[in-house]
């Protein structure tokens, strides 16, 4: 069973709704999605990518990161940014494949195609790199820590962004940046953190991407770090089919769902939506250069399949 398959089986089995929600109302100002996995398929009715990204930018989603997790899924989004003016792409061994590419021996030469990818045009990120010690346990940290730096490595040899996965594991994180030094443009992808948090990443100039779940009814931590984080290292993201904004927590999440997250985030801040969304916008653009600064290729006869 693929891993798009297994998620939907299991969705089923805990009565989910696995309908994709309807579109909401567009954008004045638009906004990028900083982070998305549209080579997942969700739902019901699974969206093409394509869909995905005209379902966006019908309601003011103006481009979207789309962001790897193995060496399959980075390749996969680097050939899809190439031919695809509303993508980039961004390429990483997720912390938690990390510790299964060195049980098998296969870590090395799997960061050694990460690199290659991260020359790649319109590949302007690395990650999704970090730490997770809530999946991850004692005996698989060493090759986190030893793919994370990598990944910053490449990053730095590259002049491209860092996105960071950050899960139960901020001390480590911020230790790591700070002994090896971060890349100029770093990101805390779906920020988990408190105010605490956020204003280290302030005092660094580390960019903080909120997605869906703040949101959220108990999310009142990150929505503190949010009033805390500057407005000019502020970024909104899906983190797409997972963690759907209310009012549709639980169903699948695409980009065209960005809206909902962003109307959110001005009313908590007490600001103008598209105010906020102009500052993002240009916020996304300082992080990752513009989306039409590199020609997109001509799509290749045979179409890129999906990724199983």
């Amino acid at each position: 069973m693929s891993d798009e398959s297994h998620i939907r089986h299991r969705h089923k089995a805990e009565g989910r709704d696995l309908s994709y929600p309807p579109l909401p109302e567009a954008l004045v100002v638009g906004v990028y999605d900083n982070h998305t996995h549209l080579e997942i398929s969700d739902g019901d009715d699974p969206l093409d990518y394509r869909e995905q990204l005209d379902r966006a930018s019908s309601v003011g989603v103006r481009g979207v990161v789309q962001v790897g997790n193995d060496v399959e899924t980075s390749r996969w989004s680097a050939d899809m940014a190439a031919i695809e003016p509303r993508m980039l792409a961004a390429v990483a061994v997720h912390p938690n494949d990390a510790p299964d590419y060195a049980a098998r021996g296969e870590l090395d030469d799997a960061l050694q195609i990460i690199a290659e990818l991260a020359g790649r045009p319109r590949v302007r990120a690395v990650g999704e790199t970090g730490l997770d010690f809530f999946r991850t346990d004692e005996s698989g940290r060493d090759a986190q820590f030893r793919s994370f730096e990598a990944h910053i490595e490449i990053a730095k040899e590259n002049d491209l962004a860092l996105q960071i996965h950050d899960r139960d594991a901020h001390d480590d994180v911020i230790r790591t940046l700070r002994r090896v030094g971060a890349p100029e443009r770093t990101v805390f992808h779906c920020f988990s953190g408190d105010a605490e948090l956020a204003q280290l990443c302030a005092d660094n100039g580390w960019y903080m991407s909120f997605a869906g779940n703040v949101t959220f009814k108990n999310a009142g931590q990150l929505r503190e770090a949010l009033e805390v984080a500057p407005r000019a290292l502020l970024l909104v993201e899906t983190d797409a089919p997972f963690l759907t904004p209310m009012p549709y927590r639980g169903r699948p999440n695409a980009p065209y769902l960005i809206p909902h997250t962003l109307r959110a985030m001005a009313e908590h801040l007490r600001t103008d939506v598209s105010m906020l969304a102009a500052q993002i916008s240009s916020n996304t653009e300082l992080v990752y250069g513009r989306w039409d600064s590199e020609p997109v290729a001509s799509p290749p006869t045979t179409p890129i399949g999906s990724v199983a």
